[in-house]
């Protein structure tokens, strides 16, 4: 089968050690299911296995993709809870599993044309959804889900800033919470991007550490020290914000004394659980929320990442093959 694979990594020129090539099809094993995959979408997180970030050498090469939806041998359309893991080493929450990895880590992962996967990663597609709009679900949907609902609490009448609008799980947050009746407020850099974050749900977009009408109850956040200062000046006392990211870097000024004269709550949010992800699609069915997307073939995908590395995209890249 063809498979897009992490052949080196190349911590300054991450696409040096992308190939797309042939790979061994994948054998059934009792307890795992082949699925032959209808798309895949790209991640950030496949870029970082490729700059052998958080990915040692000794797992290279591995086929790359975190999520992706397909049908199984026996006809059955899912997709893919993108996050492996045992919730009893977790204290019953497999995100706490501290061996817990993302496909693509341990396990080949979906871009690719078929992908085997323990049977209980594997969830029902709503019908509701086409297999491209399942296939962003998983990792930055799903993580934004968790940072909303299981670890803000944000809820109808909440008000919310998501810094950096135009990303997968900013994007994704946007739509997530405007659709749970809260008031959304977000950042970006560019025109063009204001308005993407405007399309996502967001009641109003400002240039990025701009002021904001009135001070929220809970911030997103996954850029890290560019926006640190900005969210917690934009929250209100007692207000919480939420970290899944830190792509500006991980090391700001931490601003303690306004953490604890506010009493203002920092929250960290890695993925989602099994349970969360169902009520993820549960929520995106009957909403009718759905993925800002853009489709690319499989020999397109090189050109994806580089323009993911170019800060080009808005949204999600999926792969349909």
């Amino acid at each position: 089968m063809r498979a897009a694979v992490a052949t080196a990594q190349y911590a300054d020129t991450p696409l040096r050690g992308l190939a797309l090539r042939e790979w061994p099809d994948p054998e059934p094993a009792p307890g795992w299911t082949r699925v032959e995959l209808r798309a895949a979408s790209l991640n950030p997180h496949d870029l970082w296995t490729l700059r052998g970030v958080g990915h040692p050498a000794e797992r290279i090469p591995i086929v790359l993709g975190c999520d992706g939806a397909g049908v199984t041998e026996d006809g059955r359309e899912v997709v893919i809870h993108p996050v492996l893991g045992d919730a009893n080493r977790g204290g019953g929450d497999l995100t706490l599993d501290p061996q817990r990895a993302l496909m693509s880590e341990t396990l080949d992962g979906t871009l690719a044309e078929h992908v085997l996967v323990p049977d209980q990663m594997l969830v029902d597609k709503p019908a509701a959804l086409s297999f491209a709009e399942a296939a962003c679900l998983g990792v930055a949907w799903g993580t934004a889900y968790r940072m909303l609902f299981t670890r803000a609490g944000v809820r109808a009448g909440s008000r919310v800033l998501v810094q950096g609008g135009n990303g997968g799980v900013a994007s994704a947050a946007i739509a997530l919470a405007a659709s749970s009746g809260a008031r959304v407020y977000a950042t970006a850099r560019t025109e063009e991007k204001r308005r993407f974050a405007r399309a996502c749900g967001a009641t109003a977009v400002f240039d990025s550490g701009a002021r904001l009408p009135e001070r929220v109850d809970v911030v997103v956040e996954t850029i890290g020290a560019a926006t640190w200062s900005h969210s917690l000046k934009s929250l209100r006392p007692g207000g919480t914000v939420v970290i899944a990211g830190a792509t500006s870097g991980t090391a700001p000024d931490a601003d303690l004394a306004r953490i604890f004269y506010q009493q203002l709550r920092v929250v960290g949010s890695t993925g989602c659980t099994l349970s969360e992800f169902e009520a993820l699609l549960r929520t995106v069915e009957a909403s009718g929320v759905r993925p800002q997307l853009e489709t690319i073939g499989f020999d397109d995908i090189p050109a994806g990442f580089a323009r993911m590395l170019s800060g080009e995209v808005l949204g999600k890249l999926v792969v349909e093959f």
